[in-house]
């Protein structure tokens, strides 16, 4: 059997630090130990949408196997799977009803939407405002739906969960253990971890005519190995197959290629991003295109 050795060798190291973080730095130096455990956690984050892709190996349980533990608590593997699975029709990115992970609202949904919400979607249009908003109602708008999912009886959703919850006690029985207060961790690690993946979230997709048009390009950032170089996310959109350590050469090898397939859709780096957007709107809440007007 096939196997790509050096996401391995990283998911050992990711759960080793989390855990010497807890075990070790967490009684003399607790501000340390929570840092290193945000950084951690999106790390593993950043695993979970590699191994769901078909990595390290070819059998799909191992995979699952391998980051079923859960430092992140709130989202499962199989839901995130499933549904980060039908973002990759391409033909489909931005669409606020066909793609999972879309930001647009439907023009006449958002218009419905109560003026205190449709000012938190535009503050959340923003990348500080993403990193404080997003998580929140991400995580809001996610568990709404799962509830909804779960009352509905949605094949597969109670067995997600009931593996994610299993996933999340060791995690659990470890902060109880080491004495780190779970609502600490909640407000700072997991809150922390999923505004560290939101930077590269942000602007990972934009309306554009063509699907290829729509996926972003961070040519080089220090970010890059917490993302499993997805900052190049072109490439692994056109090649989700390809390990994210041969990304960084797949997209040097013919980077005049890509710049041309995706339209120009590139930033230098994050800190761009960050001058350009940080407190002023990149997109518009409604979609350009699509959905202006409600369907009878």
């Amino acid at each position: 059997m096939k196997v790509e050795w050096p996401t391995v060798a990283l998911t050992v190291v990711t759960y080793g630090l989390w855990i010497a973080a807890g075990a070790l730095l967490w009684p003399a130096h607790p501000v340390l130990a929570l840092v290193l455990m945000t950084l951690t956690t999106a790390l593993h984050s950043s695993l979970v949408h590699e191994n769901l892709h078909g990595h390290p190996t070819r059998k799909r349980w191992l995979n699952e196997a391998l980051v079923a533990i859960n430092p992140g608590l709130i989202y499962p593997y199989r839901r995130y799977r499933e549904t980060h699975l039908r973002h990759h029709h391409d033909a489909r990115l931005t669409d606020p009803f066909e793609d999972p992970e879309s930001y647009y609202k439907a023009a006449w949904s958002y218009r419905q939407m109560p003026g205190w919400l449709r000012g938190l979607l535009q503050v959340n249009n923003t990348l500080v405002g993403r990193m404080v908003l997003g998580p929140v109602l991400g995580g809001a708008g996610f568990l709404a739906g799962e509830v909804r999912g779960i009352w509905q009886g949605a094949p597969g959703i109670r067995l997600a969960w009931l593996l994610n919850l299993l996933g999340c006690l060791p995690v659990i029985a470890a902060l109880v253990w080491w004495g780190i207060p779970v609502w600490l961790y909640l407000v700072t690690v997991v809150w922390g971890s999923l505004a560290l993946i939101s930077i590269r979230t942000f602007a990972e997709h934009r309306w554009h005519e063509t699907p290829e048009g729509r996926t972003i390009i961070v040519e080089r950032s220090p970010l890059s190995l917490l993302f499993l170089n997805n900052n190049l996310h072109i490439v692994h959109h056109k090649l989700p197959g390809a390990p994210w350590y041969r990304l960084p050469r797949l997209y040097h090898e013919q980077r005049l290629e890509w710049l041309a397939i995706n339209q120009g859709y590139v930033y230098p780096n994050y800190r761009a991003l960050f001058r350009a957007h940080a407190l002023h709107r990149k997109e518009p809440v409604e979609h350009p295109v699509l959905y202006r007007e409600r369907l009878p």
